[in-house]
């Protein structure tokens, strides 16, 4: 008997609770009043159900009836988002948005991106993957996501396109209350080896990962995503490199301190839009893509600094 049922008869039984009467919801949909009563009578036959209580002038809802109209209007949502997703792919939009990113990028700024993506795209679902050291190339070969944004030290691989997107600025930090802090002038190797250090490690296997890269010191604590370092090294626990972005407000407010080693300079990231090679991108990653370039020419902490130099060693992303 289901069957039956149909998606004109859940719009009228939506539009009469709506309206409040027959004759209301005959106006809203163009209709005469007959052809409503006869619709409503049909979904009540269809179902089973006595929807409409009519023993007083105005027929109100019973509480089966209140039931069906909620599950009805859920339906009709399920069914307006389905068309719309069709109408996108049409348009050659694709149908999900899967995208992986390496912790290091600055995320209120993707944050502000997705955002904009959402208001242009309404209909295009998205999957985010904030990945640790190494692991968004991962989900981009597993087939997890279409479009990753990660660090690449060595340079892109053969087997995968990339495109750069921006520099990250790596300074080595430690606690304002750390004794590494109290240190006047530039800092050794050797001191900063004496001294212990906060290591990411991947949690994603061979070939993806390459642990112990960087590592100068033989007292090491190993973290396996940046946020969670951050807090042990505000509570100073140790030293490490960390992005410009994710410290700057530690140190502007006396948190951290940015150290000068006898190095002399920092390291930059070189950041890559990266996809499967000859997988162009759709619409709406294009459009995201190019939002987040623009973003980033107002964002300081992603520009190059005078006497950087651009790692080129996994080493860098300890």
């Amino acid at each position: 008997m289901l069957d039956a049922l149909t998606l004109d008869q859940m719009r009228v039984l939506v539009a009469v609770a709506e309206a409040g009467s027959f004759s209301a919801a005959a106006r809203r949909l163009g209709r005469v009043q007959s052809a409503i009563s006869q619709s409503v009578q049909s979904l009540e036959s269809t179902l089973g159900l006595v929807l409409f209580d009519r023993a007083t002038r105005t027929p109100r809802l019973t509480e089966a009836g209140e039931s069906i109209v909620k599950e009805s209007r859920g339906v009709l949502e399920r069914v307006r988002a389905m068309r719309a997703r069709a109408s996108s792919i049409s348009e050659h939009i694709e149908p999900e948005l899967a995208l992986a990113v390496d912790a290091l990028f600055p995320m209120p700024l993707l944050i502000a991106s997705l955002k904009a993506l959402r208001v242009e795209f309404p209909n295009v679902p998205a999957t985010v993957f904030t990945e640790g050291v190494n692991t968004s190339e991962a989900r981009l070969r597993e087939g997890a996501a279409r479009l990753a944004i990660y660090p690449l030290p060595a340079g892109p691989p053969r087997d995968l396109d990339a495109e750069f997107l921006t520099y990250i600025t790596l300074i080595p930090v430690v606690a304002a209350s750390h004794p590494l802090a109290r240190v006047e002038g530039r800092i050794s190797r050797e001191v900063l080896a004496e001294e212990v250090q906060l290591v990411l490690t991947a949690r994603s296997p061979p070939p993806y990962s390459q642990p112990g890269g960087g590592v100068i010191s033989d007292h090491v604590w190993r973290f396996a995503d940046i946020s969670t370092r951050l807090e042990f090294l505000l509570e100073g626990f140790g030293w490490c490199n960390m992005p410009l972005h994710l410290v700057e407000g530690h140190i502007a407010a006396g948190r951290l301190k940015r150290l000068k080693t006898d190095r002399g300079h920092n390291v930059e990231l070189r950041m890559y839009v990266v996809r499967e090679q000859g997988r162009a991108l759709g619409r709406v990653g294009a459009w995201l893509v190019a939002d987040l370039r623009e973003r980033l020419k107002f964002c300081p902490s992603t520009h190059r600094e005078s006497g950087a130099t651009v790692g080129a060693q996994p080493s860098v992303l300890v």
